[in-house]
């Protein structure tokens, strides 16, 4: 069973491929901000959707000085490689549905025995089909797929969930296909290479790196804590720059927000934020999508 990359560990918060442990040889651009951050993510890693608000708190804190490059890691190539551990998708369907209560975010496992994936490896290129055209697209496209996946039972290696992706974020469709069926592929290879090189054994990973070339690296689901002090041990003149909590803020730079999230970002406690989302609701200045495990709000 611990073999199975789809598996992943709530205590670590780490879904995790077997093979070699973490090695670092990423290397480092000097130019650019202060910090590098390589992230090493895969459409349908449940731990990735648990360290969306760490991550979405960090860009508006740290975004002055960060530099985030985001690489997919193929967390399931198919189902015949893995001999041992979980053997079928709808082994998967019971193990979701508990991630999400443990991480807090909405996850509804049921895809697994209604559409499941064949394979992380279709919206993984449609991610790298996005890069070529634009990388802040691209992290919307990333997000549109795991709500998809995550939240709306979408089989998202079927082309037209990945088109209404890429229309939904404002993605030039029969570009995204040109670079879906050519070049994307070899890049998703180099990320491939890249993450093999790199001893990334699962997701996720991510490697902060200082112009000095001084590595930290922080795998697993962690707490806000630990990603900023990463960024302190590295870069210790990192100042945080404040942001707006308000949710009319939070609204137009995120479209969507769990309870968790919006709990991470205006930092008010979690029950109280999903009071106040609720509220906003019934005033109708927000859209609730509920699910068995969990909503998410929409503006």
């Amino acid at each position: 069973m611990e073999n199975n990359p789809l598996l992943c560990n709530p205590e670590t918060g780490f879904c995790e491929i077997p093979g070699d442990s973490v090695h670092t040889q990423v290397e480092m651009n000097s130019a650019g901000k202060p910090l590098k951050l390589i992230y090493f993510t895969d459409p349908i890693c449940s731990s990735c959707w648990a360290i969306e608000p760490q991550l979405r708190k960090l860009k508006l804190h740290y975004a002055h000085i960060l530099d985030i490059e985001y690489r997919m890691g193929g967390l399931l190539p198919n189902w015949t490689y893995n001999s041992g551990g979980i053997s079928k998708p709808s082994d998967v369907a019971g193990h979701w549905d508990e991630v999400s209560i443990y991480y807090d975010m909405p996850i509804d496992g049921d895809i697994w025995l209604e559409d499941p994936l064949p394979s992380s490896y279709p919206p993984s290129i449609a991610f790298k089909a996005a890069q070529i055209q634009d990388e802040e697209k691209a992290i919307l496209f990333l997000r549109e797929l795991r709500e998809m996946v995550f939240m709306q039972k979408k089989n998202i290696t079927k082309w037209e969930h990945l088109e209404l992706a890429g229309q939904k974020v404002g993605l030039n469709i029969i570009k995204l296909k040109t670079d879906f069926e050519g070049q994307a592929k070899a890049l998703f290879d180099e990320d491939l290479a890249l993450a093999k090189q790199n001893g990334v054994r699962g997701f996720p990973t991510i490697f902060f790196i200082n112009k000095e070339g001084q590595k930290e690296l922080v795998y697993g689901s962690k707490p806000y804590s630990v990603y900023e002090n990463t960024i302190l041990k590295l870069y210790p003149d990192a100042t945080k720059k404040d942001y707006a909590k308000d949710w009319e803020t939070l609204f137009s730079i995120y479209h969507s927000l769990t309870a968790k999230e919006f709990s991470e970002l205006t930092e008010i406690p979690r029950k109280q934020s999903e009071v106040f989302l609720n509220e906003l609701t019934e005033k109708r200045n927000l859209k609730k999508h509920t699910i068995k495990n969990g909503s998410i709000w929409l503006k």
